[in-house]
């Protein structure tokens, strides 16, 4: 047994011992070093209600907030290598409708690097789908809606805006876009881990995107991605062979940003133990995906915390720290 296989089975312990206490239905981990020596464990159920699945090893997740990481900065940051984007340019460089009633107003002062680095005045959360399911009016109605500005915040709308402006240069819906080897828009709800039981929606969501925003703009550049552990291991891996110091995605854009991503902080989601060189990101739904430069190895954690229901504390955030000082343990 490798010493990588090691450390996955120790802090694998952690997630069966959160399946048997009932905080989480099922879970997969896995672990890559820059070597390409993986491995990936799987425990519980992939659905509980209203039929009961096993989790496996390839089974699919909607993989949440990774979808912006590993789809829409990814597509941005190639842009601007390629000199389609300026980083530093507002967003009304492609998107001119942006606010375009008052030339003067903040949100037309927003640059691509700025959302990136959720460094803008956008609010945390903002429900968009309340107001209609009419992908193209919602599209209309977030370019024109007056945010009050306040502190930089984490916020989902700074991915959605980047989507748009995606959309924009491709011509087409992100939907309709590659996601990407290994990874798509949907999946089979044979093969996919359940989510919520949705309230609006009136079903279990399987195989079927469950941010509420998303769903309601029919794809979006912060959320709807699937993959499973073997995808985001793939994704991982060229990472850590090919992202030198230089690289984008590694350099800082705050304290707890880079381009993004997330960096190491006191109780961040990867835990005590990672080194400073390290990335991540996490999914609501239960997902997570950290790349350690410095050791030279990734793990990803993928749980269905939110089936059936998010209102329920699930110790997530624990879970992902403790896993993460299990495999960066010496």
């Amino acid at each position: 047994m490798t010493s990588i296989e090691v450390r996955l089975d120790q802090a694998f312990t952690l997630v069966e011992t959160a399946i048997d206490a009932g905080r989480i239905p099922g879970g997969v981990l896995g672990v890559v070093d820059r070597d390409g020596h993986r491995a990936i464990r799987a425990s519980g159920q992939a659905q509980t209600v209203p039929t009961s699945r096993k989790m496996g090893a390839d089974t699919w997740f909607d993989l949440a907030s990774l979808t912006k990481v590993l789809f829409t900065t990814e597509r941005i940051l190639a842009l601007a290598a390629t000199g389609r984007i300026d980083l530093d340019a507002p967003l009304t460089s492609v998107l001119p409708d942006f606010r375009h009633y008052n030339l003067d107003n903040w949100e037309r002062r927003v640059t691509f690097r700025q959302c990136l680095g959720h460094q803008t005045p956008f609010p945390a959360v903002f429900p968009l789908y309340t107001y209609g399911r009419d992908p193209d009016l919602l599209r209309t109605f977030l370019l024109q809606h007056e945010f009050a500005a306040g502190p930089s915040v984490y916020s989902d709308i700074n991915f959605i805006l980047l989507g748009l402006a995606l959309e924009r240069l491709e011509g087409k819906w992100i939907r309709d876009m590659d996601p990407g080897t290994g990874f798509a828009w949907s999946a089979d709800p044979a093969q996919a881990a359940a989510t919520e039981d949705c309230y609006w929606r009136h079903r279990v969501l399987v195989g079927e995107v469950h941010d509420d925003n998303c769903s309601a703009l029919a794809g979006a550049g912060h959320a709807g991605l699937f993959g499973t552990a073997a995808s985001l291991l793939d994704f991982a891996e060229v990472r850590l062979a090919d992202a030198g110091p230089e690289a984008l995605i590694r350099k800082p854009l705050s304290g707890r940003r880079t381009h993004g991503w997330e960096r190491p902080y006191e109780g961040w989601s990867g835990g005590e133990h990672c080194s400073a060189q390290t990335i991540g990101h996490t999914g609501f739904t239960g997902t997570g995906l950290w790349i350690d430069f410095e050791r030279g190895h990734a793990w990803t954690l993928l749980t269905n915390r939110v089936h059936p229901t998010r209102h329920f504390d699930s110790g997530i955030i624990p879970l992902r720290r403790a896993v993460g000082d299990y495999i960066n343990s010496k």
